[in-house]
């Protein structure tokens, strides 16, 4: 598979998240972005949240108000099917910066701001069970943790790494 990045989100905690152009990804995360649990968020095996814009194309169309970064995701991918996304798998993103999944995000009442239907929307049973069989899978998105630190960019692309 190959993607790009279409939009890197940070803020100082929380959703909303806000674009920047680019980003130094660390051990926990990209520099300058915060989290507003860290008893829930972050750490090195939730360094970085991504979510397919696909996703939230599919989400809007059933009338979430969703944008990129409105989920609390740092990367919004574009040409990456959510559906084939599985913990452990390792993706190259620009130059240098290599992330691996970690696990599925379960949703937080945060994301309620969006509707009351948001969490049945993104997650059931199937996802929770880790079965990337229900069509729900990966609407959460996922969690990541930066294997190898480097800098991207809007537009950089996002390929699955050659083991």
């Amino acid at each position: 598979m190959t993607g790009s990045v279409l939009q890197i989100n940070v803020s100082r905690g929380g959703v909303l998240k806000y674009a920047i152009q680019e980003g130094r990804l660390n051990a926990l995360g990209i520099d300058g972005d915060g989290h507003a649990h860290p008893d829930l968020h972050g750490g090195p095996r939730q360094a970085v949240l991504l979510i397919s814009a696909e996703g939230i194309d599919e989400l809007a169309a059933q009338g979430f108000p969703v944008f990129p970064g409105a989920l609390g995701e740092n990367i919004t991918t574009r040409g990456l099917d959510r559906r084939q996304w599985r913990p452990g798998q390792r993706w190259c993103i620009g130059a240098d910066a290599v992330l691996e999944f970690t696990k599925v995000r379960g949703p937080c009442n945060t994301l309620l701001r969006y509707g009351t239907g948001i969490h049945a929307a993104i997650y059931d049973a199937l996802v929770k069970a880790g079965d990337p069989s229900s069509s729900k899978w990966g609407l959460s998105g996922f969690y990541a943790s930066v294997i190898t630190p480097g800098v991207i960019r809007t537009g950089d692309p996002v390929v699955a790494c050659q083991e």
